[in-house]
């Protein structure tokens, strides 16, 4: 199972990003996905996470973060809206996934995208 993460990039503050995070690979079900991410000198955090279609958000990004998934095509999304200075940081993509009906659910990471809000 791989995860690919992408859409990161620069952007202003008050700005939008959109991230896309596909898994690929001999996948039965995936359990949950989410979005965590890392700033320099600080420990990884979950941003956004969502499980059969429930959602939950780290405060600092309610009401800005918005995160999908489309079942069909084993993607997921967070769509970044009011970005500001402190969201920079490298975002990465977990996938819970299951690889057979008997088996038991692994963690899965993407390689990271880095998100840069400055002026």
């Amino acid at each position: 199972v791989q995860l690919q993460a992408s859409g990161g990039g620069l952007v202003e503050p008050g700005g939008s990003l959109r991230l896309s995070c596909a898994a690929s690979g001999r996948i039965f079900i995936i359990d949950a996905m989410s979005w965590y991410r890392q700033a320099p000198g600080k420990q990884r955090e979950l941003v956004a996470v969502i499980i059969r279609g429930n959602t939950n958000y780290a405060d600092s990004v309610k009401d800005r973060f918005t995160i999908s998934r489309d079942n069909a095509k084993n993607t997921m999304h967070l769509q970044m809206n009011s970005l500001k200075l402190e969201d920079t940081a490298v975002y990465y993509c977990n996938a819970k996934i299951r690889q057979s009906i008997y088996g038991t659910t692994s963690d899965y990471w993407g390689q990271g995208t880095q998100v840069t809000v400055s002026s």
